[in-house]
């Protein structure tokens, strides 16, 4: 019996790499002058972000590069991979890597918003007192807002399909600084 979740989330997946291609797609055609450079990749920023959660004997360090391509002023698309730290005293440590799609939308220069779906594998092992193996992917669906200046968005963001007790992150919100040169 196949798994309606996993189904779901290969369909979501499928849709966003599709319309992620179909925006590199169209900005490749948008020059009709063979006679003038192409401007795809003046269009593409790397960078990506940082990540700090601390609390409560709880660490999690990240970080994310990415490339993204500026279809406009106001939306930018991209991909990106992720590793992760994460430790909660006494209890575990956990490695976190993967990859993700994201969006971003600036309605205003300073303000930004963004969608970004992650798939991470997770290896979390117990501390001696607490002994234990767990091997799982995790799906995230973040949604976020922050303040841009210049190259630089600090901000945070919400994990729309957090659960409790969640092994791959301790809580739904996470704060960001991301960069984009």
């Amino acid at each position: 019996m196949k798994n309606t979740h996993q189904s779901s989330f290969l369909d979501l997946q499928f849709i966003l790499i599709a319309l992620f291609v179909s925006c590199f797609a169209s900005a490749q055609f948008q020059n009709k002058n063979p006679n003038l450079p192409n401007n795809f990749l003046d269009k593409v920023q790397f960078g990506g972000g940082l990540g700090l959660s601390l609390g409560n004997g709880y660490t999690d360090i990240s970080i994310s590069p990415s490339a993204i391509y500026n279809v406009n002023q106001y939306f930018s698309a991209g991909l990106g991979v992720q590793y992760t730290y994460a430790k909660l005293k006494n209890s575990y440590t956990s490695n976190l890597y993967g990859g993700s799609v994201i969006t971003l939308f600036n309605p205003l220069p300073e303000i930004q918003l963004s969608a970004e779906l992650e798939q991470l594998r997770v290896n979390v092992t117990g501390v001696p007192s607490n002994n234990f193996t767990e091997n799982f992917w995790n799906t995230a669906l973040f949604l976020g807002a922050g303040y841009r200046s210049s190259n630089a968005t600090i901000g945070i963001r919400y994990n729309v399909l957090y659960k409790e007790n969640n092994l791959a992150y301790n809580t739904a919100f996470m704060p960001f600084v991301r960069f984009y040169f």
